[in-house]
């Protein structure tokens, strides 16, 4: 994705001399925790029949509890993103973990194809790519508008920045209802033009009953060998790494309001009457809650929800982040949690389509190991996953990256998801790319050449805009 961020700090360095610009802030999360209903219970759980009981509610999460050690992730974390967060917490979800592009791509495929009623996706970069079998995925969607299956789509400006007007017009012209998110070209601006904000979030929606959400946009890089992007030599010759969930039940309802809450503020035309909420049945075991933050809320969820959820980890903090630039709150939980004997692993990418985001994230490093924390570079691919896993039960797959600009300015979502089923799969997953990663250890990081540790401490300098 390196060409799509070179052109937003290109438009984002443009607004800010044009208009001005400052640093947003993020939320204190200890005040937010602190403040949090001390209750060990979460306020309500949505299922396809409507809100559990108290004693529905509380049997349910003594279940799942009974099925780990010891751990804070559950009642407590729950509490503090329903502080927060309107948004329930789900049950009667399956949850199908989707490793790298391929496979994604397969599963977004059978499912458009099935369609009968409508199809919503939102994504941060909107290409005309192909699958390992040759299908066209523009082609794919217009075969279905043209069967009476409204398609709508919202792509960010920026993000897709490099992808011909063309594209987009073939799609408008086969009835596809299209919105442009936060338009570059000022004279397309719905409002007040702000560059510095963009829509990263990657959701397909088929028939409000199943949803795709994770790090994987509609790019040509996920189903080919090479990247072909980057500004690093090596990385044009690695295959993505990304990570991608398919949920179906209850949750669904969840990023079907989103997208139209999306749709809505970008004032996109009136859409065609379907059925984007139909009734949803229990499809299986897994508790999700869906959390999607916005600039300029008070709140900004995605963090709130890293931040808690690292501060409670009781056992085990495996983490997979493909650009990682934390802030001081992230680090200080990260390196209390190693303080007091969590075993925290965080994966991060070997060779970066941005070598400035990976070497601002370095500056880091040195406080990290110190404290315990143990993190390693994959190997032989070029990683874009974001993914979290604690205490074997508790889970996130989602579009934020690890750095200010996620967290501050973009449109992002994450799913959480609560069951020990799928955690497994998540720790299967990490422990097959932990395999596959060189350890960076203290002794030799600290032995690290000078010009090194400058490079770092100069990228440091641009935390605030990475």
């Amino acid at each position: 994705m390196k060409r799509a961020r070179s052109l937003f700090f290109f438009f984002l360095l443009l607004s800010i001399v044009a208009f001005g610009g400052g640093c947003a802030t993020l939320p204190n999360v200890s005040t937010i925790m602190d403040g949090a209903p001390a209750t060990r219970e979460p306020d309500q759980i949505a299922s396809a029949r409507g809100l559990l009981s108290p004693k529905q509610t509380k049997a349910l999460m003594k279940r799942l509890r009974g099925s780990v050690g010891e751990t804070d992730m559950l009642e407590r974390y729950t509490t503090v993103i329903e502080s927060v967060s309107e948004t329930p917490l789900t049950k009667g979800n399956k949850v199908t973990l989707l490793v790298d592009g391929p496979a994604t791509y397969a599963s977004m495929f059978k499912a458009i194809e099935n369609a009968r009623d409508h199809i919503n996706l939102e994504t941060f970069i909107m290409e005309d790519i192909e699958d390992d079998r040759g299908r066209k995925f523009a082609d794919l969607l217009l075969q279905k508008q043209a069967e009476g299956i409204q398609v709508n789509l919202i792509y960010d400006s920026v993000g897709s920045y490099t992808t011909p007007a063309a594209f987009f017009q073939r799609l408008r012209d086969g009835g596809v209802q299209i919105v442009e998110f936060n338009p570059v070209n000022p004279l397309k601006a719905r409002g007040r033009w702000r560059l510095a904000k963009s829509d990263h979030r990657k959701i397909l929606i088929v028939d409000g009953k199943v949803a795709f959400t994770g790090g994987i946009n509609i790019s040509q890089v996920y189903s080919s060998s090479l990247s072909g992007r980057g500004d690093d030599e090596e990385a044009v010759k690695m295959p993505w790494r990304d990570t991608d969930v398919q949920i179906e039940g209850p949750a669904v309802a969840e990023f079907q309001k989103l997208f139209l809450d999306t749709w809505q503020n970008q004032k996109g035309v009136k859409l065609s009457e379907r059925k984007y909420f139909p009734a949803l049945k229990s499809e299986g075991q897994d508790l999700v809650r869906v959390l999607g933050s916005t600039p300029g809320e008070a709140n900004r969820i995605t963090f709130i929800m890293y931040v808690a959820a690292i501060t409670l980890a009781t056992n085990s903090l495996h983490m997979t982040n493909a650009y990682f630039v934390p802030d001081r709150q992230t680090v200080d939980a990260l390196t209390d949690a190693a303080k007091r004997g969590v075993d925290v692993k965080i994966i991060l990418p070997g060779t970066s389509d941005s070598s400035l985001v990976q070497s601002a994230g370095e500056y880091f490093y040195s406080e990290l190991l110190r404290s315990g924390v143990k993190l390693y570079k994959r190997r032989n691919v070029l990683l874009h996953s974001k993914t979290l896993v604690i205490d074997g039960v508790w889970s996130t797959v989602g579009s934020t990256n690890m750095d200010f600009w996620s967290f501050s300015s973009n449109d992002e979502v994450n799913a959480v998801i609560l069951s020990r089923e799928f955690a497994i799969t998540m720790e299967e997953m990490f422990a097959r790319d932990l395999a596959q990663s060189d350890q960076v250890r203290w002794e030799e990081w600290k032995k690290r050449p000078l010009r090194l540790k400058i490079r770092e401490w100069f990228s440091h300098l641009f935390t605030y805009w990475l």
